[in-house]
């Protein structure tokens, strides 16, 4: 049996080693999926790359000016469809506006929640900004699921950590 001197300063032993910048006695570790190949129809997938049963594509786009900013001239106007989702809490993907190289001029989180349908169909209207909207050639959507990205083990040691989607698309990132 340990005296009871030392088992009194364990807990100060740990929060010691905590705050050395120790390893974790929780173990926290952060993985972070890789960037799935971006389409006008796509698989949504979750951070372990397995399908979430939800399809999410590019049904119509088209170049002019936003409603309420007229005045910043023509935008990316995009529909985009999900098939499966669920109306309250289904995954997000990232819709970007290419060129003909496929780099990304404007890019955007699309959340289905935001669209309206019935029966796991829904449909929405988004916006994307692009300085140049005349080198627009295609929008395209990247499968990975945005909806949700946990703590980081730097931001929660204790419960933080696991797997995050990748980074959202920026302007200039080749897809």
């Amino acid at each position: 049996m340990f005296p009871a001197r030392v088992l009194a300063g364990a807990p100060l032993a740990l929060v010691i080693v905590a705050l050395s910048g120790c390893s974790s006695p929780w173990g926290c570790t952060d993985t972070t999926a890789e960037r799935g190949p971006a389409d006008v129809r796509v698989q949504v997938e979750g951070t372990s790359g397995r399908p979430l049963g939800v399809t999410a594509e590019v049904v119509d786009w088209r170049l002019e000016p936003h409603p309420q900013e007229r005045s910043k001239g023509d935008q990316v106007h995009v529909r985009i469809r999900f098939e499966g989702a669920d109306e309250i809490s289904g995954p997000a993907v990232d819709a970007c506006a290419v060129d003909k190289e496929r780099v990304a001029l404007g890019c955007q989180t699309v959340y289905s929640s935001m669209a309206s349908g019935q029966g796991g169909d829904l449909t929405g209207d988004e916006w994307l900004g692009v300085e140049h909207p005349e080198q627009v050639a295609e929008v395209l959507l990247i499968p990975n699921d945005q909806s949700y990205d946990g703590r980081t083990c730097e931001q929660d040691i204790k419960d933080g950590g696991g797997p995050h989607p990748p980074e959202p698309a920026h302007r200039g990132d080749q897809l």
